[in-house]
């Protein structure tokens, strides 16, 4: 997540209303501050605490705890098929023969 001004000022208004409203501490340096302030704004009963909280969302791009996420499997920065079905229309794409990977590099035998 890149931190920019909008992103600070942001974080640093949330943060007062947080303090002040619920009694949160939350530092600006600590490794999930985003997460503990939007986690703080769900249980806030104020709406301007709350859109706060919907800006700085969408500042940092932040997913939501309710969608799961799965990252992608990846092996050494090239993404691998999960299905059968994706396999196949992958290997539609290259040319025949198999496909191993060598130092990040796709080699067609």
């Amino acid at each position: 997540m890149e931190l920019n001004k909008a992103v600070l000022d942001c974080m640093q208004a949330l943060r007062r209303r947080l303090r002040d409203e619920l009694a949160v501490d939350i530092h600006l340096n600590q490794a999930d501050a985003v997460e503990a302030m939007l986690m703080a704004c769900l249980r806030s009963a104020d709406q301007d605490t709350r859109n706060l909280g919907i800006r700085l969302a969408e500042l940092s791009d932040f997913q939501s705890a309710a969608e799961p996420s799965t990252p992608a499997r990846q092996y050494r920065g090239q993404a691998l098929a999960d299905e059968p079905a994706a396999a196949a229309a992958a290997s539609d794409e290259t040319p025949r023969g198999t496909v191993r990977m060598y130092r990040g590099q796709r080699v067609y035998a």
